[in-house]
């Protein structure tokens, strides 16, 4: 996913966020922090990616994917060799876990039970997002540089087809019951719907007020999608209709959002330092927490099974950019070994 946001003008001084919490939650809706799980080591990050039922947490990290257990809140093992991985998707059923190494131009195909990789596959520039089509046994891998979706078989590893987006995909989205995959196009400030079995775009919708979408959840059952965009807007759009229904405002440097189905709240991960959570109510969508989370903790995930939110963060030596040659930033340089994964419950 993208990282300018934060970097250039969200994170040169920790800004107050300006978000108006419009009315008081109810009791359970109220996020609090319940601990931090130490993961250590040098790089950055990008997306994870919980599986519920095995009670594991992928989290990107540099040239590897760190496996977290949810139940014990501790490092469980790692995969290996995925150069520059952006996201984690998982076939639980297939046993298989997939990442998108994108220096490597590639899919990882790896083995849930042993974390080792059984075979890649050749995507093109810049694989990003990732996500796991169950009904056709299908994975997307969004290109990021190529502007295109390499689609392929789960179990064979036999690219079917590579899709040509039109615009610089971010996040992504499947609705089994439509046949639909989605996905936002940041540079053209865009959803592409995608028919899964013709592996066809049948839909492009604009998304205004919103502008450069990244993160992207889904409400299958009310047909909603949420869109972090990078003008500080989360926007709810209709995925029948491509209708924008209602928009809020959000922080600086949003790059990822979730949504639980059970409690119908949505979250927009921003890295100047707070996930803004709203409640969805038909057509409204309302602010009811500034959740104060990380500077730089801009993805997250959510396990509907528990609830918990999930975010990747790091201590930085300074708190401030100090400019590089051409009067360009320079992202602040991480503290060795203080990678961490930010773990965040309803309050009681």
């Amino acid at each position: 996913m993208k990282n300018s946001h934060w970097q250039i003008a969200g994170i040169i001084a920790l800004s107050l966020l300006v978000v108006a919490v419009v009315s008081a939650p109810a009791a359970d809706a109220e996020y609090k922090l319940l601990k931090e799980i130490p993961v250590g080591g040098e790089g950055g990050w990008d997306c994870l990616s919980v599986d519920s039922a095995a009670h594991r947490l992928y989290v990107s990290h540099a040239a590897k994917v760190v496996v977290i257990d949810t139940e014990k809140e501790i490092v469980a093992g790692e995969i290996t060799n995925t150069p520059g991985v952006h996201a984690i998707a998982i076939a639980a059923k297939l046993g298989r876990v997939f990442t998108s190494n994108g220096r490597a131009n590639d899919v990882s195909i790896v083995d849930a039970k042993t974390l080792q990789a059984t075979a890649r596959v050749a995507t093109g520039e810049n694989p990003d997002v990732i996500i796991f089509v169950p009904q056709h046994g299908e994975i997307y891998a969004f290109n990021g540089r190529s502007k295109s979706a390499t689609i392929f078989d789960a179990q064979s590893g036999a690219v079917v087809t590579n899709l040509a987006l039109g615009g610089k995909p971010e996040f992504a989205a499947a609705d089994a019951d439509a046949g639909r995959v989605f996905v936002n196009l940041e540079d053209t400030s865009e959803v592409v719907a995608i028919d899964s079995a013709k592996h066809e775009i049948v839909a492009r919708w604009p998304i205004a007020p919103g502008e450069e979408p990244s993160g992207l959840a889904f409400d299958g059952k009310n047909h909603r999608l949420f869109l972090g965009c990078g003008n500080k807007l989360m926007v709810m759009l209709d995925s029948t209709s491509g209708k924008v229904l209602a928009s809020v405002p959000i922080g600086d440097g949003v790059d990822g959002c979730a949504f639980d189905p059970e409690t119908k709240l949505a979250f927009a991960s921003c890295g100047s330092g707070a996930t803004i959570i709203a409640r969805e109510d038909c057509d409204k969508l309302t602010v009811v927490q500034t959740l104060a989370t990380h500077r730089g903790a801009r993805t997250m995930t959510i396990d509907p099974a528990t609830h918990r939110i999930y975010l990747p963060a790091a201590e930085y030596e300074t708190t401030t950019y100090a400019p590089a040659a051409g009067s360009q930033r320079q992202r602040p340089k991480m503290v060795a070994g203080s990678f961490k994964v930010l773990v965040f419950v309803p309050g009681k």
